[in-house]
């Protein structure tokens, strides 16, 4: 077992157990509660096509069951101390998080990690989860949003695991068995490839030792870790647009933008797009919300958002706008990208964003849950917790140019994704 201590601005613990499992402690006095976030590298993006919703699919039958105790036990344990434990799947990890007071920890840490280790993933939930993830694909199936950025993914990402929603689609999750959540379960879930992260009113060396107590023994398999083989992210720029009875058309643009993989030593571009993504798009003072909606009275609503991936990311502006002003809103959005490229922010604008995204920042890491999150994903997505301080520092040095040379190099031509109704559809085609 190794231990180090990282400078913060609240001290961060690092341990990493010899059976591989790395163990983070921010010891946080103030509240007597303590937060933990036990990181799979897995997720989404560890999924083949045709099995596509799976980790999901793994997330939502985990907590129903293990070798000893049925779902009821497992909810009864933690309803009966005012703990919540829940799990969850995104793109880049796996997630199963905790929080109970100081007392209960080592009660619910044992409670988790068994539904980590053992469980049983029984038919009939299996069934239930899987109903239940259809009516949702269902559900969003009739959000206008969900299918102009599913049509805008699938563009983007061709058979890229990023193509497909987090839920899957209604083909692959209907074919998905509990053998296949079982076989998911066995390749991922091992103590070579878990990152734990705790912050609360515990001392680290006590948080290691309950942790070590009931994940010690957790041995590594003899079979290595399956070496991803995804299919190559090609850019490929070009439109895809869905007719459908509407009542407003929604409107987007899509870059590929650079990931934030830890192989990757310059991040500067990076940091600069999500400068200009706050710029953009970030609340009711940016860029697109002023311009778009105020002024022009557009936008239904815009917006900007660029995810941190682990692969090619996506830079995405879109707009929710009234059909007949399909056509100016595509031109609009293109218009505020495009001055990105050909106008640097004045030194207002990037105080001003600079400011809006480190304080933003900062409020997020006010609770346990926060700060046990942001510290287990940088160190799950191979960064490294002093992510948090080089991330701050790189944002306030951001200058006009640096922004405008990332914004030259990303901005260079869209993806498009339109829908909305037909007149409006038959109208875009007409003045292009």
């Amino acid at each position: 077992m190794t231990s180090s201590v990282i400078p913060q601005s609240r001290q961060t613990h690092r341990t990493v157990l010899k059976n591989g499992i790395v163990v983070l402690v921010v010891e946080n006095p103030s509240a007597d509660i303590i937060a933990a976030r036990l990181f799979i590298r897995a997720g989404s993006r560890w999924e083949l096509s045709h099995q596509a919703g799976l980790s999901h699919l793994v997330s939502a039958v985990m907590p129903k069951g293990t070798e000893r105790l049925s779902s009821l036990d497992i909810a009864e344990r933690v309803e009966s101390v005012g703990a919540s434990l829940g799990t969850d799947s995104a793109s880049d990890y796996f997630l199963l998080s905790l929080k109970t007071v100081s007392a209960d920890f080592p009660e619910i840490l044992a409670l988790a990690v068994e539904v980590l280790r053992s469980p049983t993933f029984p038919e009939e939930e299996v069934e239930l989860e899987r109903r239940l993830t259809l009516q949702a694909i269902r559900s969003q199936q009739e959000q206008p949003f969900t299918i102009a950025l599913d049509q805008l993914r699938s563009a983007m990402y061709g058979q890229h695991p990023y193509a497909f929603s987090g839920l899957g689609t209604a083909e692959t999750v209907a074919q998905l068995s509990r053998q296949d959540l079982q076989h998911y379960h066995q390749t991922y879930f091992r103590p070579d490839n878990l990152v734990i992260s705790v912050a609360g009113r515990v001392a680290p060396e006590e948080a290691v030792a309950q942790i070590e107590a009931v994940l010690g023994d957790w041995q590594v398999p003899s079979d290595p870790l399956p070496i991803l083989d995804l299919s190559p992210i090609q850019s490929d720029p070009h439109t895809v647009i869905k007719t459908q009875d509407t009542q407003q058309s929604i409107v987007m643009l899509g870059y590929l933008a650079p990931s934030v993989n830890a192989n990757a030593l310059d991040l500067s571009d990076y940091t600069a797009l999500k400068l200009l993504n706050t710029y953009l798009g970030n609340g009711l003072s940016s860029r697109l919300f002023v311009e778009l909606r105020e002024k022009r009275g557009l936008a239904y609503e815009v917006s900007a958002f660029y995810p941190t991936r682990l692969d090619a990311s996506q830079f995405v502006v879109y707009m929710g706008t009234a059909p007949e002003n399909t056509a100016i809103a595509l031109d609009g959005l293109q218009t505020e990208v495009d001055r990105l490229r050909s106008t640097r922010l004045t030194p207002e604008e990037l105080q001003s964003s600079q400011n809006k995204m480190l304080g933003q920042y900062a409020l997020g890491k006010q609770t346990n849950s926060q700060l046990a999150q942001i510290f287990g994903w940088y160190e799950t997505i191979g960064l490294g917790v002093e992510f948090d301080t080089r991330f701050q520092q790189e944002v306030a040095a951001v200058t006009s140019e640096a922004a405008q040379e990332a914004a030259n190099r990303c901005f260079v031509e869209p993806y498009i994704s339109v829908l909305g109704p037909a007149a409006a559809i038959d109208l875009l085609g007409k003045q292009e």
